[in-house]
């Protein structure tokens, strides 16, 4: 079986404010395209098909001729990510075409779309990005220490009319629900032998390269699930990460955990990407082999770092088509230093002054997209009260910061 595995479209996505959805439409031109000519059989797309979970009115419009255009040659199954709204992705799930399925549901995770070739049937469980605030309440199940019960007794204890017990939630962690869904993907995948198996998720698994252009999904300071939770399937399709790349076992170990990575670069940490499609032949006996087809790219990225006087000079113009960001090294600001930049470089989008050779230039800890928000607020602790945060100030610290990305996901 041939499968096109994709993920991390965020439609309606800027790059420092230019707009990409006339970009992103034509990476649906050319994943169509895709399918058609390599014969695709199943297309995954594994979360964040939006870039946020109330997507604007373009956006919904080309995944919804994406989807239709792509159902008309595969099969298509859908899950949603962490930027995605699960319930506002998956509302319409029961009343899709044939062959287009949007896998939204925690509660139904272990139900998955089974599709036919000549080798016989493979099983597709959609795990939506799982949230353990929420997910470990859903995904708990009833405590194997406390052994069987005896109805009628319980019944007399709390009486005929009682609600069942409520079980005791899983551990808030990544790890503690991924576990538990994987637990009740392989109770399903028991019942059905023969069956091949993938399993399509949007996680952070240990081991994977991060980019600045991911959303932080920390619970409790981690993000991370281990790549062994996953064990018992074939082939793992991922979300989440922009860098395509493979993480896991080695070579010849199953599962296969690989993610496709973004179809477009969404910011200068991912100048270095190669962006793809992985294309994926699901062998008889399980096996699993990976083709990595490059995306279109619309402009190139890249990043020059030079004093205001050289890059001026034409030194630097084969960089004049690409989308740049622009360090510029002179010891004092230049004059009208974005204008003189922007008019030698038209797609300049980020114009940096970080001088060399400064007289008393201050030591300042450098605050970027990627820095950690708990970091920062720890330095502040730290100049604030003249000693770092301690274990209960950083708690405390990191409650807040989730709890306000809590509030921003759900706005």
């Amino acid at each position: 079986m041939r499968i096109l595995h994709t993920s991390d479209w965020h439609l309606g996505r800027t790059l420092h404010g230019v707009d990409l959805l006339e970009h992103q439409s034509a990476f649906v031109d050319h994943l169509v395209e895709l399918v058609v000519e390599r014969s695709a059989d199943v297309v995954v797309v594994a979360g964040d098909v939006y870039d946020r979970a109330v997507p604007s009115v373009p956006s919904v419009r080309l995944l919804g001729q994406a989807l239709r255009r792509l159902s008309e040659h595969a099969v298509v199954v859908v899950t949603p990510g962490n930027h995605d709204s699960a319930v506002r992705l998956g509302f319409a799930a029961e009343l899709m075409r044939p062959g287009l399925h949007v896998l939204a549901s925690v509660e139904r995770l272990a139900e998955p779309v089974v599709v036919h070739d000549e080798h016989g049937p493979v099983a597709f469980y959609g795990l939506p990005y799982l949230d353990p605030d929420t997910a470990r309440h859903t995904l708990a199940e009833p405590s194997a220490a406390a052994g069987p019960t005896d109805p009628s007794a319980e019944e007399a204890r709390v009486g005929p009319d009682a609600p069942p017990p409520v079980p005791e939630p899983l551990a808030r962690s990544h790890e503690a629900v991924v576990s538990a869904a994987l637990r009740r993907v392989r109770g399903d995948l028991a019942a059905r032998p023969g069956t091949r198996s993938v399993v399509v998720a949007h996680a952070f698994v240990s081991g994977g390269a991060v980019s600045d252009s991911e959303r932080d999904i920390r619970v409790g300071g981690v993000d991370s699930v281990p790549s062994g939770v996953f064990a018992g399937v074939d082939y793992v399709a991922l979300g989440h990460l922009h860098g395509a790349q493979r993480v896991g076992p080695a070579r010849d170990v199953r599962p296969v955990l690989r993610y496709s990575g973004s179809p477009l670069a969404f910011s200068f940490g991912e100048v270095g990407h190669v962006k793809s499609t992985a294309l994926v032949d699901l062998a008889a006996d399980g096996s699993v082999e990976v083709e990595l087809v490059p995306t279109p790219v619309p402009r190139r990225l890249a990043e020059v770092t030079d004093t205001l006087g050289h890059l001026l000079d034409g030194r630097h113009d084969h960089l004049a088509d690409a989308w740049l960001r622009v360090s510029v090294t002179d010891p004092v600001h230049p004059d009208r230093l974005y204008a003189r930049v922007t008019e030698r470089f038209p797609h300049a989008l980020v114009v940096l002054h970080t001088p060399v050779g400064a007289v008393d230039q201050p030591r300042l800890r450098v605050v970027t997209a990627e820095t950690d928000p708990v970091e920062v607020a720890a330095d502040f602790v730290a100049f604030a009260s003249g000693g770092p945060a301690s274990e209960p100030e950083l708690a405390a610290l990191r409650h807040a910061y989730e709890q306000a990305r809590a509030s921003e996901a759900s706005a």
